[in-house]
């Protein structure tokens, strides 16, 4: 890679952050719009139960994520040798054409099949794009390389989803992800232009990617991820109905309390990832609890509005805290396969995203109510945490690279 000027540098890490903010989007939007979705594409089975109706168009949030688990290591493997750029540019085609036909499916079911599809690349994208952005960043500031294009899914949910959430309640949920389409458009053109040329890791193959999930240690810390963020998603994929019928809130109300997410992530991110640098099991050890602890808040307070907005913020920025740890973590137990790591790790999340959605999911039919995913939350948190420390110890003994010793990406050429 050229030398690069600041200027330079800065421009390329906001374009691949922008990447962040467009995936954020097409991910989350649908939480803050699910009463609409239900209206929209199951209209006969809302108008007999909203609250089933929109436990069924929660599958919309389990197809997305499923589609990340089945296209990010699939994707790593395939794309080793694959120079960075050209990954990400194909990426994003990708995403745009996915997000496209979201908008326009005509039933629920093409709907489902088309958010599988975008979904591919998501996981694919934040390795790519991480590893882009950490290696700009330089040695010592991988974490932060990392968090600057997770930084992007903490403008989404800050501003891009409330915004979006506004535009599709006063539209239409279809106009909000053409929007959204625009926005991974707009990604392309800016990377195609500002990020430079980064050729793939020395010696990378699909078989060396693919001897990363040899290691018992990827698969251990893959589900820390996948467990112990589930919670999160419980709760905030239903973070609507918990503003509307839990705390009384109108429906206008929805933006503001996903703005307090959003604004708790950021703070989550930037801390986490600075800490992470300098610390990564101090980060996750000191996180967990943290976000264990928002979880509980969350199902004791969100009947009150102050309580739902203070808890909301904790719970994303106790979630986006641990996240620069986890991604760090998996690079660091999988050395020479950094894409692969990088990318299961954006699997862990989905399948987090798709085991929260559709546990909450439950126990909300089974007649719970709106607060009991917070509760499985809790529960969901202390094992991820468990099995976190269970990971360290291992590492104590000897079975694979201390997190603190192993590179996360290869120096700059």
């Amino acid at each position: 890679m050229d030398p690069l000027t600041p200027r330079r540098r800065w421009t390329a890490l906001l374009a691949l952050a922008l990447g962040g903010v467009a995936v954020g989007l097409t991910e989350f939007v649908a939480m803050g719009l699910l009463p609409e979705i239900a209206r929209g594409l199951l209209g006969a089975e809302y108008a007999r139960s909203s609250s089933d109706a929109v436990a069924h168009a929660g599958w919309m949030i389990t197809a997305y994520a499923l589609g990340v688990v089945v296209g990010a290591p699939t994707i790593a493997a395939l794309t080793a040798r694959v120079a960075r750029k050209k990954l990400v540019i194909g990426l994003l085609v990708l995403f745009v054409a996915g997000t496209v036909a979201s908008a326009l499916a005509p039933t629920f079911e093409l709907v489902l099949a088309a958010r599988f599809v975008a979904a591919l690349p998501h996981g694919a994208y934040f390795g790519a794009a991480g590893l882009l952005a950490a290696t700009l960043m330089g040695p010592g500031n991988e974490a932060r390389g990392f968090a600057a294009v997770l930084g992007g899914l903490t403008v989404a949910n800050l501003v891009g989803v409330p915004l979006i959430t506004k535009l599709g309640q006063a539209t239409d949920w279809r106009v909000a992800y053409l929007t959204v389409a625009g926005v991974f458009l707009l990604t392309l053109l800016a990377v195609a232009l500002t990020v430079p040329e980064v050729r793939a890791a020395e010696g990378g193959s699909p078989a060396a990617e693919l001897r990363a999930l040899r290691r018992p240690q990827v698969w251990l810390v893959a589900s820390t991820a996948a467990i112990g963020f589930a919670g999160f998603f419980a709760i905030d994929s239903y973070i609507a109905p918990v503003t509307t019928d839990v705390a009384g809130l109108s429906a206008g109300t929805v933006p503001w309390v996903l703005v307090a997410v959003g604004l708790g992530m950021t703070v989550g991110n930037a801390l986490g990832g600075w800490l992470a640098d300098r610390n990564l099991r101090r980060a996750m050890l000191v996180g967990f609890p943290a976000m264990i602890a928002s979880n509980a808040l969350f199902a004791l307070v969100a009947g009150n509005t102050a309580g739902l907005f203070v808890a909301a913020f904790l719970i994303g920025a106790t979630c986006l805290f641990l996240a620069p740890a986890l991604q760090g973590r998996l690079i660091s137990v999988a050395p020479g396969a950094q894409l692969m790591g990088a990318a299961v790790n954006q699997s862990a999340m989905n399948i987090s995203n798709s085991l929260g959605a559709a546990l909450g999911g439950a126990v909300i039919a089974h007649g719970l109510g709106y607060r009991a995913p917070a509760w499985v939350g809790v529960v969901l948190g202390v094992i991820g945490f468990g099995l976190a420390v269970v990971s360290f110890t291992l590492d104590r003994r000897g079975t694979t690279i201390p997190a603190e010793e192993a590179p996360m990406v290869p120096a700059l050429p």
